[in-house]
């Protein structure tokens, strides 16, 4: 879970320099649309939405792009028609990858995330082989500055969540999907901020790397979270603290 939870902070600060590229608008204006094709409109009745409206605020996207994009996923505009598909596969060293796609072509985007693996010395699988590893969890992160570990601990599980960990600069909660809103709710009206929240594929065991498995591991996951197509990544590394920031200086 650490590793996932690192690389998770890693991908948090990465997401703010993507927001002023637009990549990430991008992307989340595709989970709007397809939300709301999914299930409807109205935030209230439709939690993936609600989830995905809540983090596009959050990145400071404008309300007029995020109404457009409910409105194409409902049908009062007209709009494009995204096919959901995760792929599964093997970075380099034996980690773990998923990838959760939203595309309106796929057999582009199969083509070009299979190039990915294999540029990075990794391999693409077939559908089941490594998705058994991970379950559907509410990640959140706490920065310790901004609440005890004892207050956060019993706010968070008086709500729903799963777990409080201690990940070095901040507290990782984990919740069950159905608690996410729950416990994001909780934290919010005792005004403790919230760094990341997101509901991702966690790994249930992790792998150790070091050294050039490491370092190529963390390269294919960038490109794969580069891809216009690609709406989330999860992997099963875990790299110590001391690695990662090794391989950031270098």
């Amino acid at each position: 879970m650490s590793g996932h939870s690192k690389w998770s902070t890693i991908k948090h600060k990465k997401a703010a320099k993507d927001a002023k590229r637009g990549k990430l608008f991008t992307k989340l204006i595709k989970e709007i649309t397809v939300a709301a094709k999914l299930g409807g409109g109205d935030l209230n009745a439709n939690p993936r939405l609600r989830t995905a409206v809540t983090t596009a605020r959050q990145n400071s996207m404008p309300s007029d792009n995020i109404d457009r994009a409910i409105k194409k996923g409902t049908g009062e505009l007209e709009g494009v028609t995204y096919d959901e598909i995760t792929y599964e596969g093997y970075g380099p060293g034996g980690a773990a990858v998923l990838v959760a796609v939203l595309t309106d072509n796929r057999n582009r985007t199969v083509a070009e995330i299979r190039r990915l693996f294999t540029k990075h010395g990794g391999s693409m699988g077939e559908a089941g082989c490594v998705g058994w590893m991970f379950q559907k969890k509410g990640v959140l992160a706490v920065e310790k500055q901004h609440s005890d570990e004892d207050r956060l601990m019993e706010l968070a599980l008086e709500a729903g969540a799963d777990d409080v960990a201690d990940d070095d600069g901040t507290y990782q909660i984990t919740t069950p999907p159905e608690a996410f809103e729950a416990v994001k709710e909780a934290l919010d009206r005792v005004k403790i901020p919230v760094a990341s929240a997101a509901i991702s594929m966690v790994p249930q065991n992790t792998l150790s790397l070091t050294g050039a498995p490491a370092e190529q591991t963390l390269k294919l996951l960038d490109e794969l979270e580069d891809h216009e197509d690609v709406q989330e990544v999860a992997s099963n590394i875990d790299i110590s603290q001391e690695e990662l920031e090794r391989l950031s200086a270098a």
